[in-house]
Parts: structure tokens; C-alpha cells; sequence
């Protein structure tokens, strides 16, 4: 179960009732209306981060290497929305948990990152193997005979 959703409620009521005991209706008012600001600002930076996303293709990340640097356990999928610009390809079944979204970049490169409750848990950096990247074979070894 999220308590933070349940704190942040509690911790709600608890400011409109300390308001009302220290300065009656107008500190409700007050406090109602820093409520409702607080709000409307994180309702406002979400839609801005699905509007930007909405612009890009679905999947798509400039770099996969600088977001894999970049993640962090515990970031929520809104924040990682905004820092790829770019909603994630959905891997997973829809709707069933844990979700399971991938990143791609030009060169093929893909972050496969796992969500469970909205909170990133895992993820995991792909590099396409390049023909330059193909480690050389070993060297023939020396000839140690000794021939007359």
C-alpha cells in the first residue's frame, strides 16, 4: 500500500484544522487555497512533461547511454517521461505489474527499464554489437621447434 497518498492527505486536513484554530475562516481560506495552488502546479508540470512527450515518437531517446547514466532507483515513470521527452514502448502485458518500458536511440542502443507501482526498480543498458567492437582472435602461437 502507497502511504505517502494517505500522509499527504492526513497532513492536509491537519493544516486546514491548525489553520482554523490559530486564525478561524480566514486561515482556512489561506491554507484551502495553498492547497489547491500546490495542486494545480504538479497537475500543470504533468501535463507540460505528456505534452512534450506527446511530440516525440513513442520509444525514442536521444542517447540510450546518457539515460542509463542518468536513472536512479525509486525515480517515478512521470520523471523519467520527462527526461527522455518521450513516452516509453510498453513491453509488458498492459495494465499487470510490474510494467516493463524500453528507450531506443539511433544507433540501436536500448534502455529496458521496470517499473513496479510507478517506481522505477531495474533497468538495463543494450549495445548492438559493432564490427569494430569484435574482440580480434588470438595470436597464432610461436613456433618453439627447433628445426637443423
Amino acid at each position: 500500500m502507497n502511504f505517502q497518498k494517505i500522509l499527504v492527505a492526513i497532513g492536509g486536513v491537519l493544516l486546514v484544522a491548525a489553520a482554523w484554530r490559530a486564525f478561524g475562516w480566514a486561515g482556512v481560506a489561506f491554507a484551502a487555497t495553498g492547497i489547491v495552488m500546490w495542486v494545480l502546479m504538479n497537475f500543470t508540470r504533468m501535463m507540460k512533461v505528456l505534452q512534450r512527450a506527446g511530440n516525440r515518437p513513442i520509444g525514442y531517446v536521444d542517447s540510450s547511454v546518457m539515460l542509463n547514466a542518468k536513472l536512479k532507483s525509486g525515480m517515478t515513470l512521470l520523471h523519467v517521461i520527462a527526461m527522455t521527452r518521450a513516452l516509453g514502448a510498453l513491453r509488458s502485458p498492459k495494465d499487470a505489474q510490474p510494467e516493463i518500458y524500453r528507450w531506443t536511440d539511433t544507433t540501436d542502443s536500448h534502455v529496458t527499464a521496470e517499473f513496479a507501482n510507478g517506481k522505477l526498480t531495474q533497468w538495463e543498458l543494450q549495445r548492438p554489437v559493432q564490427a569494430d567492437e569484435v574482440p580480434p582472435a588470438s595470436p597464432p602461437a610461436p613456433d618453439i621447434s627447433c628445426a637443423p
